[in-house]
């Protein structure tokens, strides 16, 4: 089952996303008598995903067909999909090829990691805004597969991870770059990974969940790092220096995870982006399987500072 949040009437709204459109869980409470939450944060952290997909896999697929109010596919606006998760947590350099491209050693041990707010987060269609700050003078862009937290919980097993997780999605992390590694302003140093990672408009995802069962193999999603319309590099996950079992456990020993917190697994490769440029984090598999793309704009507001 694919889930997704919509921008409606001014609301965003969470709905079931198919071929056709999208059907909000509004519509289905209304049509069936339910009364699942109608909004994609709620509805994780109601545990409501296990049942929705249930239904959806039995026989609900086939119902959507008879349910009134979906919205059809030319009049979506996928909007991120949700606001506020009490945790967003990236690895970093977890393929050996990204960790060349900044002259790193690839990491061994525990991963490299960071956190990042919540207000940086931006969804499919929305614009990443290249900062004011005058240091800022090279933002990079990374396409990355995301994992969605199902439940609260520690010391998950590592051949049970799937048991807590949600789902994955697609999402771009933006680095600026020009802090971290030095510049004419500034000498670079790890220590500003913080910083560098909290821009507003510095981590957009979605636009659509899928759920575990949707995906016969993760190992073998192949995720793409688009700059321009042209793929900048590709890896599969199965070449990550740390595996998502593994990433979910660890960490589940550490910090715990919470109920839609989102784990963001690692880029193949970075790409730089500037004014005019559109960013995209495409992810497929065997068997033509294939997430939608996540797409955005690029605006600097050291050019455009009425658009911030």
């Amino acid at each position: 089952m694919r889930l997704a949040t919509i921008k409606l009437n001014g609301q965003e709204i969470a709905g079931i996303d198919i071929a056709r459109g999208v059907m909000p869980i509004y519509a289905i409470n209304a049509y069936k008598g339910t009364a699942w939450q109608t909004e994609l944060f709620s509805l994780i952290c109601a545990g409501e995903i296990v049942g929705l997909t249930y239904w959806y896999n039995n026989g609900g697929e086939a119902e959507l067909n008879r349910i009134p109010g979906l919205i059809p596919r030319e009049k979506v606006t996928y909007g991120p999909l949700y606001r506020n998760p009490k945790r967003i947590f990236g690895i970093g350099l977890n393929y050996k090829e990204h960790a060349g491209d900044i002259g790193s050693a690839p990491i061994t041990g525990f991963p490299g990691s960071f956190f990042k707010q919540a207000d940086t987060l931006i969804g499919s269609g929305d614009a990443i805004k290249l900062p004011t700050l005058k240091e800022a003078q090279r933002t990079t862009a990374e396409a990355e597969l995301g994992i969605i937290l199902a439940k609260d919980c520690r010391d998950v097993d590592v051949e049970d991870w799937q048991s807590v997780i949600a789902g994955y999605t697609t999402i771009l992390d933006m680095t600026e770059e020009s802090i971290l590694k030095g510049n004419d302003y500034l000498q670079g140093n790890p220590r500003y990974l913080t910083i560098v990672k909290n821009f507003p408009t510095f981590f957009s995802f979605g636009p659509q969940l899928i759920t575990p069962d949707e995906v016969d193999d993760v190992l073998q999603l192949n995720v793409q790092s688009v700059h321009n319309g042209i793929v900048h590099a590709e890896n599969i996950v199965g070449h990550m220096n740390h595996l998502p079992d593994r990433l979910i456990s660890l960490h589940s020993r550490i910090q715990g995870w919470l109920a839609g917190d989102v784990l963001s697994t690692g880029t193949p490769r970075a790409f730089p982006i500037q004014d005019g440029d559109i960013a995209e984090c495409r992810i497929q598999g065997p068997g033509g399987f294939s997430m939608e793309p996540l797409v955005n704009s690029v605006i600097d507001l050291k050019i455009h500072p009425d658009k911030q």
